[in-house]
């Protein structure tokens, strides 16, 4: 923790610089939760010395016990005071109800990618290790799928692809080449009478 107060902040938006903190403070509580309620290996009076002191979040480990709530990252997240619609964090989307644009798009207060409970069962952070494929929608892994089963059917079926890709290939020069026709001859100036 004390590293990530201490990095340097140059080059990095004013809300980057406490993701590290975030992502930390989550770990801490994550250790404490799991070591009291799964464990079972600290007492109650050593949970609640931890909790008073300060030192766990009673607050965030309260709403890992509710459902759907299992893998929240933060309090941040579901504070609908903190954005600006009245809404909670993108994080707490899953994935595959996520538009294009904002499927690896971290939260702008916390850092974490996705921490639905739905998706990968922890939260995923902007600097995690994450594949392609974790964050890939449902619909592009089933049309991937079905590619690879059509290509196996058949070549004939690949000659009739490669005509197709040529074909789009030449509409797309085409279409190229009449916008910078468009663009090298400038609009004719209308005159005024």
């Amino acid at each position: 923790m004390k590293e990530a107060v201490e990095s340097s902040h140059e080059g990095i938006r004013k809300n980057e610089t406490t993701w590290p903190i975030t992502k930390y403070h989550w770990l801490r509580n994550r250790y404490i939760y799991e070591a009291y309620y799964k464990k079972k290996i600290i007492s109650r009076e050593l949970y609640e010395f931890l909790v008073r002191n300060k030192v766990a979040d009673g607050a965030l480990i309260a709403k890992w016990k509710k459902p759907g709530f299992e893998f929240l990252c933060s309090t941040l997240a579901i504070d609908k005071s903190a954005s600006n619609f009245g809404t909670t964090s993108i994080c707490r989307v899953p994935l595959n109800k996520r538009s294009q644009e904002q499927q690896v798009l971290p939260a702008v207060n916390t850092g974490c990618v996705s921490c639905a409970s739905c998706d990968k069962g922890a939260p995923i952070w902007w600097d995690g290790p994450f594949k392609r494929s974790d964050l890939m929608f449902s619909d592009e892994e089933e049309e991937e799928d079905e590619e690879e089963e059509d290509d196996s059917d058949s070549d004939d079926s690949d000659d009739a692809g490669e005509q197709k890709e040529q074909e789009k290939k030449q509409e797309e020069k085409k279409a190229e080449e009449d916008v910078d026709e468009k663009v090298a001859e400038p609009p004719a100036k209308k005159q005024k009478t």
